[in-house]
């Protein structure tokens, strides 16, 4: 969601996004994480959200009845998805539902939604952008989507949570263990560096045995040869099972291999709540 200027670098798109809403003085100014600037009818009532791991978020943060869209992957809480309406996938919007609901606040990312679909929204709605490579962004986001939504409180008090819970983890020193974390096959595709998935492996005592950034493919020569000490196959995006450990066993024999939960890796919404312990729980199982 960048785009080039004049002397090389890169900048957010649309530092300043023009609405047809009413400038009251009830509207107020936020910054996303791409660095821009939108106005939001404050507090939002009609809020739509496109990523899984924020629709959750928004409904944990007491937000029932203002989340009135989200998408067909927003699973969480259960009795929500059911019950909310749905505006297409993460990577394929509804645009003409979306219209029909008559947002008055969409929160999107950077890497899940489409930019051609965000600009184009970005165009009517009040569009408001996360971008997460690691834990802290993820707490910077659930502070701004507490201030963005008017609940400062229970937000700040969930980063708080969050964030002791990952202090638990700091890891006493010792020799870590080299970690292939699948995501994807045919072809196979691992994730490396620069990733959320990349900042959680660390802060639970791992190492990347990829020294790729983002999303690389790996051929089975490639894994066989960096011998990495476990392969971790994701159960999302792509849902492994107990026959691709098998195959991994095969390419890698020395390696554990294990299926893990994807979403404690990758979800950066109030899920993380529950990721310092399952990392522990893991480290103890493998150990």
């Amino acid at each position: 969601m960048y785009a080039p200027i004049n002397d090389g670098s890169r900048r957010p798109i649309q530092a300043f996004v023009k609405f047809e809403y009413c400038k009251s003085m009830q509207n107020r100014t936020f910054k996303d994480q791409l660095g821009r600037i939108i106005s939001v009818p404050y507090p939002p009532r009609r809020i739509i959200s496109l990523v899984p791991s924020q629709s959750e978020l928004l409904f944990d943060l007491g937000l029932d009845k203002e989340v009135i869209g989200i998408t067909k992957f927003c699973i969480y809480p259960s009795e929500k998805f059911k019950s909310t309406a749905k505006v297409g996938g993460t990577k394929l919007l509804n645009i003409r539902k979306i219209r029909e609901l008559k947002p008055d606040l969409i929160i999107g990312n950077k890497e899940e939604n489409e930019q051609s679909q965000i600009e184009e929204l970005m165009q009517e709605f009040p569009v408001w952008m996360s971008d997460i490579d690691g834990l802290d962004d993820a707490i910077s986001m659930i502070e701004s989507v507490g201030m963005l939504t008017d609940k400062v409180h229970s937000a700040n008090e969930l980063a708080l949570k969050i964030t002791q819970g990952f202090e638990s983890l700091r890891n006493e020193g010792g020799v870590k263990q080299r970690v292939a974390y699948f995501i994807w096959k045919d072809p196979y595709m691992v994730a490396g560096r620069n990733t959320f998935i990349d900042d959680i492996l660390y802060r639970a005592g791992f190492d990347n045995f990829s020294e790729l950034s983002r999303y690389p493919e790996v051929s089975q020569k490639q894994l066989s040869e960096s011998k990495p000490d476990f392969i971790f196959l994701s159960s999302e995006p792509y849902p492994f099972k107990d026959v691709h450990v098998t195959e991994m066993k095969s390419i890698c024999p020395s390696a554990g291999v294990v299926i893990v939960d994807g979403e404690m890796f990758s979800w950066y919404g109030s899920r993380l709540l529950h990721t310092p312990s399952y990392l522990q729980t893991l480290a103890k199982a493998i150990n």
